[in-house]
């Protein structure tokens, strides 16, 4: 799956010109937490955040200052710190430092360089221009619909137990599990060596198509002692 297959398009973004009133409202309004911010012709320039409203003059939110850190400080940094807390325009306060993603980039990819980042959302870009965005919201949304359109019908019980297997056999986890399947009621039997694979046993079938129920009856032997547990 690639990012413009589950990107958010048009994209509603700001000007560097436009009023740091303006870009909030439009953020409230719109009930979203950034904007990118680009040009006249479509080039991205920055992007302004919840993030940036947090530490403002106007709140007295602004960060406490210390003696030698202002001592370490040069008075450039210093100035781009007072423009940022006291900027009245987007451009001014907006992040220019952005993480951005291709259109064309697979998603586990950009997924990646969201958790790495640690950021809510990506620009996407095609040649340079702004061409969508990608956001924790539109993975949610593309993970709900392929989910909603998984057939749910009650299937050749062989194909739900291959299917099943099969996924436990790919897994770390599996231990020595046996699978039963009768009119789409599935039983998990044998044996595991870590308690916690029961539920990752349990939702590996829960998740094949056709599985109406699941009744787990798995023995846990501890690994060190040999105990055995039941359910």
């Amino acid at each position: 799956m690639l990012v413009d297959s589950v990107m958010t398009t048009p994209v509603v973004s700001a000007r560097s010109d436009m009023s740091i009133q303006d870009a909030a409202r439009l953020m409230l309004a719109r009930r979203i937490s950034g904007l990118p911010v680009v040009s006249a012709d479509g080039e991205l320039l920055g992007l302004i955040s919840e993030a940036d409203f947090m530490r403002r003059a106007e709140l007295g939110t602004e960060p406490k200052k210390s003696w030698w850190l202002e001592w370490l400080t040069s008075e450039g940094t210093e100035a781009d710190q007072y423009v940022h807390l006291h900027g009245r325009k987007v451009g001014e306060v907006m992040a220019r430092d952005v993480v951005t993603t291709r259109k064309d980039a697979p998603l586990d990819e950009a997924v990646e360089l969201m958790i790495k980042h640690r950021v809510k959302r990506l620009p996407v870009l095609d040649q340079g221009k702004l061409v969508g965005i990608l956001t924790r919201s539109d993975l949610m949304r593309a993970m709900l619909q392929i989910l909603s359109s998984e057939p749910r019908r009650i299937s050749d019980d062989e194909r739900i137990r291959a299917r099943i297997e099969a996924e436990i056999a790919t897994q770390g986890w599996g231990g020595f599990v046996r699978v039963q399947v009768e009119n789409g009621e599935v039983e998990l039997t044998g044996t595991i060596f870590d308690d916690r694979s029961r539920s990752a046993a349990r939702v590996a079938a829960e998740n094949v198509p056709g599985v109406k129920s699941v009744r787990e009856e798995l023995l846990y032997i501890e690994p060190l002692s040999g105990m055995a547990v039941l359910p």
